[in-house]
């Protein structure tokens, strides 16, 4: 038996049939996510929320946001958001399954607009940064206290270094949200992987990054600069593979656990738990156990510490045990809450 802290994803779009992008979420379907997120041993998330018309994505941000106050588990989990759009990269194969008809050039009055609408501040911003001139945008996102990511990003080296200067402290699922033909050396990955001012997450589930990739991905990071995430919509922890909504579309979760728009090659986020991610590095032997961990608890808390700071937010104390092949018997939120699952 181990004890580890909690985990803290830092990009989930939905989870267990619940879509976090859905304008209906109520605080009982938020509950019944994060109730099987704290099975796999996350303790904090920030929920995602994707490209999408302004109109829309405060529609959805207000629901989310409402279904957080009312619910049990919300107050607990979740500190915050994060906001993965509309301000990215358009072209083809940086937009993912993010609409580029809904991509905007950055703005902050749009994160201006956003927070007034919620009690809960987003958190985390991930845009691209060579679409902010001067990397005003990304001044202001610091001066109001936010994390700032590039991802779905065509960024160079140059650019790169400067906007880590002006803010950008994450790069977001590094080795996705990028086109599959690019410049041999001279390309946006390799200047991401190369600024070691940057934080990567990556998503390590087989699928986003084959296992041999990630294994140079890390060793270019290092463990002290990576963090895991799911990038999980409502596929994730759910028994039958099918169809399942993701930000008002419908994504197929095929049987080896891809999830993409019907007939499409482009990946539309992810079924993987936090948990199996750690379990993934481990057999694959690309970290110990207790570093997996930490890329998945304390690499993502130590990241957003300034963020948590600035908008008076605080993560619960936790404590995860964890069985000798790595899964989940309980789960410890504050003083109040276990839980036990074997």
């Amino acid at each position: 038996m181990k004890a580890t802290s909690g985990l803290f994803d830092l990009q989930v779009n939905g989870f267990a049939g619940v879509d976090f992008n859905d304008e209906n979420i109520d605080a009982d379907r938020l509950d019944v996510a994060l109730e099987a997120m704290l099975k796999t041993g996350v303790t904090s998330c920030l929920p995602t929320l994707i490209t999408a018309p302004v109109p829309q994505l405060l529609r959805r941000f207000r629901a989310l946001d409402r279904a957080v106050a009312q619910s049990q588990l919300g107050a607990l989990m979740i500190p915050g958001y994060h906001l993965e759009g509309p301000f990215l990269n358009p072209a083809e194969g940086y937009a993912g399954c993010h609409p580029p008809e809904a991509m905007l050039p950055p703005d902050i009055r749009l994160i201006d607009d956003i927070d007034k609408e919620i009690l809960r501040p987003v958190l985390l911003v991930t845009c691209a940064p060579e679409r902010d001139e001067n990397f005003v945008f990304i001044h202001a996102l610091r001066q109001r206290g936010k994390c700032v990511a590039a991802g779905h990003s065509s960024i160079n080296y140059s650019q790169l270094e400067a906007a880590a200067t002006a803010g950008v402290s994450l790069c977001t699922h590094l080795g996705n949200g990028i086109p599959q033909t690019l410049p041999k050396l001279d390309n946006t990955l390799q200047a991401q992987l190369s600024c070691d001012q940057l934080q990567a997450s990556f998503i390590a589930d087989g699928v986003h990054i084959p296992p041999f990739a990630l294994k140079n991905l890390l060793r270019a990071k290092t463990p002290a600069r990576s963090i895991l995430v799911t990038d999980a919509m409502s596929a994730a922890a759910c028994e039958h593979p099918g169809i399942h909504t993701f930000a008002g579309i419908q994504v197929e979760c095929t049987r080896e656990g891809m999830v993409r728009l019907p007939g499409a090659a482009n990946l539309a986020g992810s079924s993987l738990t936090l948990d199996q991610a750690i379990r993934n590095l481990v057999k694959w032997e690309l970290a110990s156990f207790q570093e997996a961990v930490e890329m998945a608890s304390t690499r993502p808390h130590q990241l957003m510490q300034k963020s948590l700071a600035y908008h008076q937010r605080a993560l619960c104390n936790s404590e995860v045990i964890w069985d000798e092949n790595y899964h989940v018997t309980q789960c410890r939120l504050g003083h109040s809450l276990t839980r036990h699952y074997r």
